[in-house]
This record gives structure tokens, sequence and C-alpha cells, in this order.
């Protein structure tokens, strides 16, 4: 729920570029949109866009039916963040430092602690200063939200959405439990033994990995010899010893999870146990583990008392949602829009687009027509 309003309430960002860079390309109600804002903005999409993530560059090339569906996204972005900073400042909306150290305290209280939410920024690669800005960001989206849609979710409104819903509010058995890990991946070895060692040939690099996944697998089979003898010590040793830091901090604890919530083999060892029970080394693809199950919880339903509140937000949510899609083209129908460079026309690149998946449709059809052979003796 939350992403899905993040991601409509676009924030507004002043960017800044230099030399040629800080030529208008796009501007609106007679401010400017620069070269070099676009530049960044694109840098951003495409670093993390899905096929970034999947190990594809898109190129930055006019030509290219990629790169024109990443700009076309761009340029729509940068329109509309125009367009409500434009907005944010005629209606003098601000964020002073306590909206934004409240809202950190919020988050810090849902992980359960400063320290467990610093190294979830650090695991997620987020500075201080960059939380910072999203969060005064969001506040600034959530503040204008509430001038232009008020809402008001009633008791009646949302129990009724809970007795249509109450598949959603059930829950399964849970499991709560500690672990050890000793990381132990073989395609991440590999792949660190080939850049370490450009010259190993592959029989070479499997038979290296092969050799470091048995000691990885003994010192894991050392950790758990010594948890029998010491049971009491399970928390101290995961502390010292866990490959996985965040819960090694807690001693090794995950919480309660779900069955679907892990990998079989971890799930599976861990919904036989008993509480208080630890188990043999277990070897998932992060690694080895030594499970300890604290708790258990059978499956049950949320209560409606319990859940009114967060019902009452998603249902809030969503009206603002809607109320701001609706508020964003009216602003954008409303708006001197003038495209100084051409190029970055949603209309051209559309045209582009369609030119160049046309071009590409017929390419391949002309690759599937069999070829003319000349008979033999002719």
């Amino acid at each position: 729920m939350k992403k899905a309003l993040l991601t409509l309430l676009a924030s507004a960002v002043v960017f800044s570029g230099c030399g040629l860079k800080n030529g208008a390309v796009i501007k609106i109600n007679n401010q400017s949109i620069t070269r070099g804002q676009y530049e960044e903005a694109y840098q951003n999409a495409a670093k993390n866009s899905q096929l970034a993530q999947m190990g594809i560059d898109i190129p930055e090339d006019e030509n290219n039916l990629m790169y024109l569906m990443v700009k076309d996204r761009v340029v729509n972005d940068l329109i509309v963040k125009e367009l409500i900073r434009q907005e944010l400042e005629r209606r003098n909306i601000s964020v002073t430092k306590e909206d934004t150290e409240r809202e950190r305290q919020k988050m810090i209280d849902k992980v359960g602690s400063k320290e467990k939410f610093n190294e979830i920024l650090k695991q997620n690669g987020i500075s201080n200063s960059q939380l910072e800005r999203e969060l005064k960001q969001e506040i600034q989206m959530k503040k204008l939200v509430e001038v232009i849609h008020p809402v008001n979710i009633t008791d009646s409104q949302a129990k009724t959405f809970y007795d249509k819903n109450v598949a959603k509010f059930k829950y399964p058995e849970k499991v709560r439990a500690s672990h050890i890990l000793v990381s132990a991946n073989p395609m991440e070895i590999k792949e660190k033994l080939r850049e370490k060692n450009t010259s190993m040939t592959e029989v070479d690099l499997n038979a290296k990995v092969g050799e470091i996944m048995k000691e990885r697998y003994q010192k894991a089979q050392d950790i758990a010899n010594q948890i029998k003898t010491t049971p009491e010590k399970f928390e101290a040793i995961a502390r010292d010893e866990s490959d996985d830091t965040l819960s090694a901090k807690n001693g090794g604890d995950i919480g309660f999870f779900a069955h679907k919530d892990m990998v079989k083999s971890f799930a599976d060892t861990a919904f036989k146990q008993k509480p208080n029970t630890i188990s043999n080394v277990v070897q998932t693809p992060y690694g080895f583990h030594i499970i300890k199950v604290t708790d258990r919880m059978a499956a049950g339903q949320q209560p409606y008392e319990k859940v009114k509140e967060q019902i009452k937000m998603y249902l809030a949510a969503q009206e603002q949602v809607k109320a701001l899609e609706m508020y964003l083209t009216n602003l954008k129908s409303h708006a001197v829009i003038q495209y100084v460079d051409e190029s970055f026309n949603p209309v051209q690149i559309e045209l582009k687009m369609k030119k160049l998946a046309a071009e590409r449709n017929a390419a391949l059809k002309s690759a599937k027509q069999p070829k003319e052979t000349v008979p033999a003796g002719k």
C-alpha cells in the first residue's frame, strides 16, 4: 500500500546541471527542466530498472527501443515532479526537522531498534542524507494530499472491508527461530575464485569450490558440536560466529515466519522442531545453518479490533491515490508545457518507438521467410 502511494505521490526534486546541461529541454509554466536534470534522472531510472537488475545494459541511443521506453517514462516523471514542486510552492507546504524526526522514529519503532534500522539502511545502500531527503519529500506529499482530499474512514467502512475480505486476515501456522549461518553458496564462491584466478580451468575451479564447501561445512559442524555441549550459549555463539550479521546482533533471532517465507530445507527443519530444540547442520542455497526454534504460533485469524487502524489507513490511501491521479491529470491539462527540444515530446517519442517496433517486426518477418534456391543444373 505504502509503495503504491509513494509511487503515485511523485516527489518534487530540484535537480542541478552545469555548462550545456543547464540548457532547457522542456518548460512547464515557464519553469525549465534542463538536459542535466534529464540525464541524472535517466541514469537513476536505467540503473534501477528490471533490465539492469538482470544484467542488461540500456544503451543511450535514440534509435534503441529500450532507451526510448525509459526516456518516455523519465520525461513523464520529470513533468509530474515539476508540476508538484510548483504546487507545493504555491500552497507553501513545508516540512520541519521535527516532522522528519517523527517519521524516522516511527520507522525505528517498527524494526525494533536504532541499531537494526541503521543496519537495514546500510544493507540497502541508503545514506542518512538520502533518507532525510526522501522522508521530507514523503511528508510534503502527505500534506499535499491531506489538503486536496482530506479523508475520514469510519469504523463502519473498516468493518465492512474486514467482513468482505476475511481471508486476507487469516494467517498460517508460524514458528519463531534463531539461526547461525556459515555462508556457502557454490556459485558465489566460484565467481570470486574466477575473478582472482582468471587462468584457472573449469575443472580446477570446481575442485576448489568443493574444497571450500567442505571447509565451511566442517566449520558449521564444529559450531553445532560446540552448541550441543553448551546449548545455553547459542545466542552468544550466534553473535560471534554467524555470517547473517543482521540477526547475529539479536543472538540469531529472525522472528516468526510461515513455512512459505523460508527456503524449503530451512522451513522443513524448523517446522519439525519443538520449542527450545536445536537442529543439526542444515544446508540451503545460502550456506549451512544451525537452527534453534524458540516458539510456535498456531494458524488463526487476526481479530478486527487489532487490524482496524491498518484497514483505515489502507482505505484512506486508496481514496487519496485516486484523488491524486485526478488532481495530477487536472494540473497537467491546465499547465503550459513547451518542448524546447522536440525529441523530448512524448508524442514524438511514441511515434519513434512505433517506427522502430515496425522496422524490427519487418526484419524478423523477413528473416523467417524461406530463401529461394536455384535448382541444380540451371
